[in-house]
């Protein structure tokens, strides 16, 4: 290693640990180990240009480990990004654009959001999916204008995260080639040794998943680096991974493979004495010595000259296959085909009266030519979803030009890579399973939302109403879970035609991610010749029967808008005059004005809401005068009708409530 590389290596150092000891919080250990791999990576390996971020054929980089943050700070502001030493002096402050963990959208080159130990390998596995299918999608002979590299560093926590499991089994699978990822073996964590509680090996794991395994010894060595690379970009019939050897709080003579090392500051007597120990003679924090900056700069400029050869490669594409070349760039802006929502079916009383999984499956495969960048399919539970589609072809191995996933039983993995996908753009991935499942991919779509990324789950069997199965498929608290996380869109369609309308808003929206939740059981269908338009759900609330000076509000989604119809119709025979609305989604109409809501529900007139789920998230919108039919505890094995009767989710019992709340 030349002097000048440690030099470059030891900036890395000494600006992580100095950030985290102004903040008095955050992890320098991680960061001082990885300095030498991030520092080669990001000088040699790593096609990316600090002046354009978002090129749409830059290598991608994620930091699973995503404590280390201040690895991928430092890297990002000495090769050029928009990231400035201010903003590292200001790390984990109000407002920076240097948080705690790293985050998709706020600060440049920072590809999605880390931290939750093992996402961001199930991120890259996603985003080396989406490479796959464009490349084959889009590459014509002589023409790669999709061809680039997925690269991660995991740490010993993203690797005993069950989510790891799930990813690398389908990555080894799918033979993603252009996927390399980093296994930084420390041997530390939190609580001390890992052998505390892990004693598995890394490469016979990986080995077993049809992963190519190679080491680096010791990451100091920058030339084992470089052939550990070469190694790993040379095999393209499967992902790789490096298992690379590094030291914890690297330096510093007294925290060096220590779990003090991990998550928190070394302190001030300790930095001070792990300066000199590396050879550093600026005692101040924060230094930057030039020659450091200018050699991060000039291989940062290196590897950039590829946008530019990129840019020439696509000039020629458009000139070959112009068509082609429009429908990358529009695919990549994010911009829908122009009229693809004339696809959306409209169901009639001969193909209404289904249960909404199925229209669900009848409005996909409508969209499946339409929305050519729809990539997706379910956990292993095709034809209980409906997300069965005709004739786009499995993405596979030895198709990745396919348009359908086989996610397999791996719900987390499917959320995240889902993520990874939408993140990488020119896809719109989605996945199907049953509601209760959404346990199982929560945190994936905590951090879609977080990110805002577009991606679409297909929920079905979403009540008690799946019947026999009993309570361990039956959802009753979910809905409520979902609806409580920010940013994130439920929708659960009372009818076919609100499906094809919940369909249209899924696909549309560009804000978060998308949950259809629906039945398995069948529903009636509304004639919309007597009822308001399905286009209400656009709304997330429309009256769906009025009637004149109502004394009541029916509320209702899902399967039990049929209900609530059929207890207005008593009511009404009974002197008792009710509106029902259908609110397939809840989110939606909180963000109407207040004039709409309230045309919707209007004040002083009592409200009763049926929803065959926890009640959670009703209260809201009943107030204190209302009632909710809702059910607050477990379910059972029994037809779905026996179901109902027994836990008072029935006409009965809306006309009850009703009753009491209108006096």
């Amino acid at each position: 290693m030349s002097s000048l590389d440690l030099l470059a290596i030891n900036t890395v150092r000494v600006l992580s640990m100095d950030a985290v000891q102004a903040a008095e919080s955050g992890h320098p250990g991680t960061p001082m180990a990885l300095a030498p791999l991030v520092y080669r990576l990001y000088t040699h390996h790593l096609r990316h240009d600090p002046q354009s971020p978002d090129w749409a054929d830059r290598d991608r980089f994620v930091l699973s480990v995503g404590h280390a943050s201040m690895v991928l700070y430092s890297a990002l502001h000495l090769s050029g990004y928009d990231l400035s030493l201010d903003e590292i002096k200001r790390f984990r402050q109000w407002g920076s654009k240097t948080p705690g963990h790293p985050e998709f959208g706020h600060t440049a080159g920072v590809e999605t959001t880390t931290g939750p130990l093992g996402q961001g390998v199930a991120n890259a596995v996603g985003m080396a999916i989406a490479e796959a299918h464009l490349a084959a999608t889009f590459n014509r002979p002589g023409h790669a204008v999709v061809d680039h590299f997925t690269w991660f560093i995991a740490g010993d926590g993203c690797l005993m995260e069950g989510i790891s499991h799930e990813a690398a089994s389908l990555a080894g699978h799918l033979k993603l080639g252009k996927l390399i990822g980093f296994f930084d073996d420390n041997g530390i964590t939190i609580d001390g040794a890992t052998s505390l509680a892990c004693s598995d090996d890394a490469a016979l794991r990986f080995a077993s998943y049809g992963w190519h395994v190679t080491r680096i010894a010791d990451v100091n060595d920058l030339d084992a680096v470089d052939r550990a690379i070469a190694e790993a970009k040379s095999v393209s019939d499967r992902p790789s991974l490096v298992i690379t050897r590094t030291q914890i709080g690297y330096g510093s003579p007294n925290r060096v493979n220590t779990a003090k090392a991990h998550g928190e500051p070394l302190g001030a007597a300790e930095i001070a004495l792990t300066k000199p120990n590396l050879g550093w003679t600026w005692p101040e924090p924060f230094h930057v010595p030039a020659e450091a900056a200018q050699r991060w700069r000039e291989g940062a400029a290196t590897c950039a000259r590829a946008h530019d050869a990129w840019r020439r490669r696509f000039d020629a594409y458009r000139a070959a296959h112009g068509d082609l070349a429009d429908e990358f760039e529009r695919r990549m802006r994010g911009t829908l085909p122009s009229g693809w929502a004339h696809a959306l079916p409209t169901f009639t009383a001969e193909t209404g009266a289904v249960a909404t999984r199925a229209a669900s499956g009848t409005v996909l495969n409508s969209l499946a030519p339409a929305v050519p960048e729809l990539v997706g399919g379910s956990a292993d539970l095709t034809g209980s979803n409906n997300t069965n589609w005709k004739g786009v072809g499995i993405l596979s191995a030895a198709n990745p030009a396919g348009r359908y996933v086989h996610w397999g039983i791996r719900e987390h993995a499917m959320g995240a890579a889902m993520n990874g996908m939408a993140l990488h753009g020119g896809v719109v991935p989605f996945g199907g399973t049953f509601l209760v499942f959404a346990d199982y991919c929560r945190p994936a779509i905590r951090l879609a939302a977080l990110m805002g990324v577009k991606v679409i789950y297909v929920f079905t069997h979403d009540s008690i109403g799946l019947g026999e199965d009993g309570p361990t498929h039956q959802p009753v608290e979910h809905l409520a879970t979902l609806r409580a996380i920010p940013n994130c869109l439920v929708l659960r369609p009372g009818d076919a035609n609100e499906v094809a309308e919940a369909w249209r808003v899924a696909v549309a929206h560009a804000g978060g991610p998308v949950c259809l939740v629906l039945t398995r059981q069948k529903v009636a269908f509304i004639d919309r010749a007597a009822h308001a338009p399905a286009a209400g759900v656009a709304h997330g609330a429309y009256v769906l029967k009025d009637v004149a000076a109502p004394r009541v509000v029916l509320i209702a989604t899902g399967s039990e808008v049929e209900l609530a119809l059929k207890a207005a119709a008593q009511l009404q025979a009974d002197g008792v005059p009710a509106r029902v609305v259908s609110m397939p989604s809840m989110e939606r109409f909180a963000a109407q004005s207040a004039e709409y809501r309230a045309a919707v529900l209007p004040p002083g007139v009592p409200r009763v809401a049926v929803e065959a789920a926890h009640p959670q998230s009703w209260y809201r919108w009943v107030g204190d005068t209302g009632a909710i039919v809702g059910i607050e505890r477990f379910g059972a094995s029994a037809p779905f009708g026996t179901l109902y009767r027994e836990f008072g989710i029935t006409v009965e019992r809306v006309v009850e409530e009703t009753r009491r709340v209108v006096g």
